[in-house]
């Protein structure tokens, strides 16, 4: 799975540390879904959705492996 989370965070100035309070996660947690080391939960997905505004489809899309 990919994510476009990196750049959404950076189009609203936000840190790691921002984003993560915003929706009551780690930094690290955020550190890990932007690696692809960590795929969000359905809960946290829709949470980072709501808060760009996007479909979850603009933020997180499928590779052809997964």
């Amino acid at each position: 799975m990919t994510n476009n989370l990196k750049v959404e965070r950076a189009r609203h100035n936000m840190t790691q540390a921002d984003l993560a309070e915003a929706i009551s996660v780690s930094r690290q947690s955020i550190n890990a879904i932007e690696k692809s080391k960590f795929v969000p939960s359905t809960v946290l997905a829709l949470k980072l959705a709501k808060l760009f505004k996007k479909p979850v489809e603009e933020l997180f899309e499928l590779e052809s492996e997964d």
